[in-house]
């Protein structure tokens, strides 16, 4: 028995390795076309663009090998059925559920491995990359300007520009350059109406090309004091103008140098629990703080009823709203107005505030709970494909990867479903983690059954012949060809 497992494991493990390969690339793919426009023109490296596009790949495996999982074993079985290998392992007496043992324990493994990568090796990439992507939009060229902000991360300059657009923000509009030189130092001032930015052979360097503008210069360096005074300044009117700015200290830095540590997304299992005790007290923190202003404003509220309503009929007689004059009674109508207002405007700014906590919260809590629910999910998977590679009988890339495709969509939508009910607080986060393995653990075992018995699940004839009594007594009887 032992060479038939080492068998059924060696053909599982060959369209395994293929698929993940495939997946892995599609999912990276995915990542460079919604992260290159931030990479682009920023003076990276090809091997620094590959190093970050590899930290944040590395998020993508806890999706990638239950997919893997659910479309290797429905291919594995699909094969074994369509070659009539699991006809012959029947026949010589060995049951379904003996063939799946094998891949059971190896996909359980794998499980175990996913989980330990989730919880010990993809925090630590998650970190790498959020600094890395922290650091190149803070300190890389070119630096995210934006437009009628003065920008100061270059050193010894201060950039303004009014407009910028272009395909990659290369086009610039109303373009304002000021050297930071102290008083005893030369001045300089640059106006244009257009420039763009564009590539430098030297990468330690930004260059900038300006158009139709004037460069206002004051040369006072080494220059007595009432010379200086005596010397007017100078402008120079150009059509095109090319600047190149220092940028070697913002390089120098590195883009890998760590500023971000505090997220909950580069801790460990054990390091959300620290984490989720110390947001509950700040949140119990935060929400009596939210609460405490509504809370008095109302006691002040009921206090003043109290005192009216302890004074005698004749004081409150002259109070009455239909006794006061016309100014008076705008006067206590529009103050009773605002005050409602103000404590409206107090009770949704904190339910702005409450929501946000609660969300934040439950964040933490579905990526805690993930690190062990995806483990769970690649047995799952396997569990249904098994079932239906050894019930539809067809191996290939065909219908076992619609089928497998499909089921994963389903496990997604639901995933992404209760993630944001989740978040809005209408499902409690650490069942709504674990909502997607409880709806397709049934459907596995079912499955399971329905393979084990040899169920005839997907053969057409025998819902026709169920369906057949329906057909029948709604259809015209046809003449014999004879007779026609």
């Amino acid at each position: 028995m032992k060479k038939l497992d080492q068998y059924i494991v060696k053909t599982f493990f060959g369209p395994f390795l293929f698929i993940f390969s495939v997946l892995f690339f599609i999912f990276i793919v995915n990542i460079i076309w919604t992260q290159m426009s931030q990479l682009t023109g920023k003076g990276l490296s090809y091997g620094e663009i590959l190093k970050l596009l590899f930290y944040l790949g590395m998020s993508v495996v806890s999706m990638v090998l239950p997919l893997t999982i659910l479309l290797s074993s429905i291919m594995t079985f699909g094969d074994f059925g369509e070659r009539y290998e699991l006809a012959a392992m029947k026949a010589a007496g060995i049951s379904l559920l003996r063939v799946m043992m094998p891949l059971l324990i190896t996909v359980s493994f794998l499980a175990g491995i996913l989980f330990l990568f989730s919880n010990n090796i993809i925090p630590d990439f998650q970190r790498k990359a959020k600094n890395m992507l922290f650091n190149i939009v803070s300190s890389k060229p070119a630096i995210n300007f934006t437009p009628g902000v003065f920008i100061d991360q270059i050193s010894g300059y201060s950039v303004k520009f009014d407009k910028i657009y272009g395909e990659n923000g290369e086009k610039l509009e109303g373009v304002f350059l000021h050297k930071n030189a102290s008083p005893y130092d030369d001045q300089q001032t640059i106006i244009a109406k257009k420039g763009k930015f564009a590539p430098a052979v030297d990468r330690n360097y930004l260059k900038l090309i300006l158009y139709d503008g004037y460069v206002y210069e004051d040369k006072i360096s080494g220059k007595p004091f009432e010379e200086r005074k005596k010397q007017p300044n100078q402008s120079v009117k150009f059509d095109s103008l090319v600047y190149h700015f220092d940028i070697s200290e913002l390089i120098e830095k590195g883009i890998e140098k760590e500023k971000i540590t505090d997220d909950y997304r580069f801790q460990t299992y054990t390091e959300v629990n620290t984490t989720l005790e110390k947001n509950r007290k700040s949140n119990i923190s935060s929400l009596s703080s939210m609460a405490s202003p509504v809370v008095t404003q109302t006691n002040n509220y009921i206090q003043y009823i109290d005192k009216l309503k302890s004074k005698d009929k004749v004081i409150k007689e002259q109070y009455k709203i239909d006794t006061l004059k016309k100014d008076k009674k705008l006067e206590v109508l529009w103050g009773a107005y605002n005050k409602i207002e103000a404590l409206k405007s107090a009770v949704n700014s904190n339910e702005t505030g409450i929501k946000e906590t609660i969300k934040q919260h439950n964040k933490i809590v579905m990526y805690q709970q993930r690190i062990v629910s995806y483990s769970f999910t690649c047995i799952i998977f396997f569990l249904i494909g098994a079932s239906l590679g050894s019930i539809i009988r067809k191996g290939g890339m065909g219908l076992p990867v619609i089928i497998a495709i499909v089921i994963f969509i389903i496990f997604y939508v639901l995933n992404l479903t209760v993630e944001n009910m989740s978040w809005k607080g209408k499902i409690n986060p650490y069942i709504a983690a674990w909502i997607p393995n409880m709806v397709l653990f049934p459907f596995s075992v079912w499955i399971t059954y329905k393979a084990l018995t040899d169920s005839q699940l997907f053969d057409i004839e025998k819902y026709k012949a169920l369906f057949k009594p329906i057909i029948e007594k709604f259809s015209k009887p046809k003449e014999h060809q004879r007779y026609q």
